[in-house]
């Protein structure tokens, strides 16, 4: 997958809890939070905040940061959903997702098992996203209902 497919899955699957996700979805969309999270802390810092300078120093910060705080509201859900059915790819419930708040150890122990890679073949959460098979939400086990969001061709 790459890196317009994987934004494109994640925000088609917007609030998609079911299912996996591919290391490379996943990794790819949050790329593009962070990178468009900087672009946007340095308009918001351009447009609406102070900029002092100085002999050999420059600073720049804003108390209102109105771009990049609605773009991480809009990103908020799909960006849980896609970590969701990441942790769902290497067989563990998106309820470990809760270990982030976990100070220091939950997150390093998130970002082990969304780096690891997934399980081959089907498992308890749907089909394997890079086994040939479509992944995605086309083809869903029994126990879950499929989504009302359209779905995204390919992997």
């Amino acid at each position: 997958m790459d890196f317009a497919t994987s934004i494109k899955t994640c925000f088609s699957k917007y609030v998609t809890f079911s299912g996996r996700a591919s290391r490379s979805e996943f990794w790819w969309f949050a790329l593009f939070i962070f990178v468009a999270n900087i672009v946007l802390s340095i308009v918001d810092s351009t447009l609406f905040g102070t900029v002092t300078t100085g002999p050999g120093s420059f600073e720049a910060h804003t108390d209102t940061p109105y771009l990049s705080g609605l773009f991480g509201l809009a990103v908020f859900l799909p960006s849980l959903s896609a970590a969701v059915r990441r942790l769902h790819d290497t067989d563990r419930s998106g309820w470990w997702w809760w270990l982030c708040l976990v100070p220091l150890i939950g997150i390093i122990l998130l970002i082990v098992w969304w780096a690891s890679k997934g399980t081959n073949g089907q498992n308890r959460f749907g089909h394997d996203p890079l086994g040939g098979t479509g992944g995605g939400m086309g083809r869903l086990q029994d126990d879950y209902a499929p989504s009302s969001i359209p779905s995204v061709s390919g992997d």
